[in-house]
């Protein structure tokens, strides 16, 4: 007989009543860790029991987390109903599904002979996985145990062949959900380091292709199991993805001391299991294809670097080196040579060193110094072999203070990885410009340090030069180089804040740049460490728009430093010089507007810019032989750019003073008002040659750019220039005001008109 019921099935009460439901009628207690979780497979077995009659030919097997006996409070059952082709076996799964929908559970479920099982799990190996779990809750036992015997023979006997396609599926998942270790609001089930994979572990191991579920990766798959309790009963219903608002109840539940504390716990059992996973995929790539081998059947022992080989495509140590006492600085050249090789270090060659490698003198020989950048300049290497070292320690050994930074979130949407990621990241970024540098070196190890301080009490870039020059003496720099790199790690992002927030053109800035940084070679090193870091960061943190920024900031400075002349301000456009008014040019993202000398133009300009849904990045407002100018940098706030041609004709009407355009302008603008923390005004008296500079930090909104204009100019404020900088959901916004603004009460009624517009 074919399947008649096959499928998933949600129950039939919502949400809110499926608790109360599951008590009173299956029994189900909640309550988080493993007696728990026993206690709630244990009420389940109980409930389905009394579902299924006795009867021969007729089995209810459990799979997935019931078969495991790992129930959530509001997991998903998952059954079979595994029959003999006896008759009436629809009608006796209906009599079993539909009791469990009405206990407001969901259900995945299927009904199958032993043969279609097989079958299925065959041609699917997520199915011939689930029924690795397979346990009998009620009915034959004969039949159940034909069922499981033969899926776990089968399995046993096809898993390598049936793990490359596994394979796939898993990195699609992974590819889906991110990696659960650097997520802010992982999926504690499906990301990568998550439960699923506890699961491809357990099988991997069921095979015998090696012994993937070792003590740490039990603990850790507990750990996680208590999280989604925990989370389950923090919120009231099932759910996987462990979000921001339930983060500190979870971690309550769990006695931790706070959501920062239970993010650091997930991401060190998601990168034990993750780790765990590369190695059993590895086992089976060895097993299913094998390495090179000498005439005696045995893999070749090829050396890669001194004290290192290459065996069975793993490095282990060469026999001199485990003979004799070991060089302090032996576990950072196998991580170098695992780096440059791009070879994973052997799992026992791992625990050797975290046992009897000895620690580090301080200052350190130069050997590891060579070894650090070694390891540090390798490249996509970096990232698997110092993850693989921290693993097992040796990083600590290197670095104290990397127990500090490890796992430690960062509470910016900007940011995909937890701190000791992204330092790791950016090193591997900034070896991409190794070359642009006269010191690759300290480029290399002032990219692992610039964020050192996060975590501190104080701006990071300040009270961060203290440890990262105590890192820098302690591996043997001497004291110039030493100041250099907490140089680096105090002005590490000078040049993008003042790239985005100031004005290039005017003397000012590129002096106080020029001073601040001292030489060519800082200027260098800082521009490639500014690239590196918002590389690591993520593709928000960087646009082209903000590297042409940089880029002239930097090739502005470099002229100061070399020749001692700032450089002039360029020359406005040509084309907004000439011809009738109003002239208005669209050129890729460049907005520029020319029209008779008036007050209020850049509002004008903002606002028919939002208008069109677009963001405002930089603006600069001037004035030539009567001719107001207004040259704007813009990027589409949602979806493609607007279509020229009406942007173009509604610019040249509201510059030209058309008060229909100015009333839709205000219209759209004003309906755009969005909330948000309080907003702050800052003042910088010398910033500028012959403006004061308002900053606003405030909310991002649609037509914000157009309402604070305005304001400044209802107030009597001339705007010369102004930087838009967007960070996440907030904005820093710099207007450059002519005039020196001395009276205190005149720049408080401004600053009050400027809040008011907000």
């Amino acid at each position: 007989m074919t399947s008649l019921i096959n499928g998933n099935a949600s129950g039939h009460a919502g949400d809110g009543d499926a608790s109360r439901l599951i008590n009173e009628v299956v029994g189900v207690p909640g309550g988080i860790g493993e007696p728990a979780r026993l206690a709630r497979a244990a009420a389940y077995d109980d409930f389905l029991r009394g579902l299924l009659p006795a009867r021969e030919g007729v089995a209810l097997l459990a799979v997935g987390g019931l078969g495991r006996r790992q129930c959530a409070p509001y997991g998903d059952l998952d059954l079979v109903l595994l029959h003999a082709g006896v008759p009436g076996t629809d009608e006796l799964a209906a009599s079993v599904w539909y009791p469990i929908w009405d206990a407001g559970l969901r259900l995945d479920h299927s009904v199958r002979t032993v043969a279609e099982a097989l079958s299925v799990a065959q041609d699917d190996v997520k199915v011939a996985l689930g029924l690795l779990d397979a346990r009998l809750v009620a009915g034959d036992p004969a039949l159940a145990d034909a069922l499981i015997r033969t899926a776990a023979d089968h399995w046993r006997r096809t898993a390598v062949r049936q793990l490359p396609g596994l394979r796939e599926v898993t990195a699609a998942r992974w590819q889906a959900h991110g990696e659960l270790a650097f997520l802010l609001e992982g999926d504690l089930k499906e990301a990568a380091g998550g439960l699923r994979d506890v699961g491809l572990l357990r099988a991997i191991s069921a095979a015998g292709i090696t012994d993937a579920l070792r003590p740490a990766v039990r603990a850790a798959h507990l750990r996680l199991l208590d999280t989604r309790d925990a989370l389950h009963q923090q919120v009231g219903r099932r759910v996987d993805r462990l979000v921001a608002q339930e983060r500190d109840g979870v971690a309550g539940l769990l006695a931790l001391e706070d959501g920062d504390a239970l993010l650091r716990r997930v991401a060190g059992d998601a990168r034990t299991v993750g780790h765990a996973l590369d190695d059993a995929f590895r086992a089976a790539d060895r097993l299913r294809s094998g390495r090179s081998r000498g005439g005696n059947g045995r893999p070749v022992r090829r050396p890669v670097a001194r004290d290192v080989v290459e065996h069975d495509g793993e490095l282990v140590l060469a026999r001199t080196a485990i003979g004799a006492r070991p060089d302090p600085s032996l576990s950072l050249r196998v991580a170098a040579a695992a780096a440059a090789t791009r070879l994973p270090i052997a799992r026992a060659t791992c625990e050797w060193l975290a046992a009897y490698c000895p620690p580090l003198p301080a200052p350190w020989p130069a050997d590891a110094r060579a070894a650090l950048t070694t390891l540090l300049g390798a490249g996509p290497g970096l990232v698997p072999a110092w993850e693989t070292c921290d693993r097992y320690g040796l990083i600590d050994g290197w670095l104290p203070e990397w127990t500090r930074l490890r796992s430690l979130p960062q509470h910016n949407p900007v940011h995909r990885y937890t701190l000791d990621r992204h330092l790791v990241q950016t090193a591997h970024e900034a070896s991409r410009h190794a070359r642009e540098v006269d010191r690759p070196d300290l480029l290399l190890l002032g990219a692992l340090l610039h964020d050192i301080g996060k975590g501190l009490p104080g701006d990071h870039s300040t009270v961060g030069v203290p440890p990262a020059e105590a890192v820098a003496t302690r591996i043997g720099l001497p004291a110039g180089e030493t100041a250099l790199i907490g140089t680096l790690v105090r002005l590490h992002l000078l040049l993008p804040d003042v790239a985005t927030r100031r004005d290039l053109t005017d003397p000012v800035t590129i002096a106080s740049v020029a001073g601040a940084v001292g030489d060519t070679g800082t200027l260098d090193l800082l521009h490639a460490l500014v690239r590196a870091d918002a590389a690591a960061t993520g593709p928000a943190a960087w646009s082209d728009w903000k590297g042409r920024l940089v880029a002239e900031l930097v090739a502005r400075v470099r002229t100061a430093l070399d020749t001692g002349v700032l450089p002039e301000p360029p020359a406005p456009d040509p084309a907004l010089l000439a011809g009738p008014l109003p002239v208005v040019h669209l050129t890729g993202d460049r907005v520029a507007v020319a029209a008779a000398d008036r007050r209020g133009l850049l509002a004008t300009v903002a606002g028919c810019l939002a208008l069109h849904r677009l963001e405002v990045i930089s603006a600069d407002a001037s004035a030539v032989d009567g001719r107001a100018l207004v040259e704007c940098r813009v990027q589409p706030r949602y979806g493609l750019p607007p279509d020229p041609v009406p942007l173009s004709a509604d610019l040249r009407r509201a510059v030209a003073g058309d008060v229909s355009v100015t009333q839709r302008l205000r219209g759209r603008a004003l309906a755009a008002r969005g909330g948000g923390a309080a907003p702050r005004v800052v003042w910088h008296r010398e910033a500028a040659t012959d403006a004061v500079l308002l900053e606003l930090r405030a909310a991002d909104a649609a037509g914000l750019l157009y309402r604070v204009t305005c304001a400044l100019d209802e107030a009597g404020a001339l705007v010369r220039a102004a930087r838009i900088s967007t960070l996440g959901a907030d904005v820093v916004d710099a207007f450059y005001l002519v005039g020196g603004w001395p009276d205190d009460a005149t720049r408080a009624r401004l600053e009050a008109a400027v809040l008011a517009a907000v």
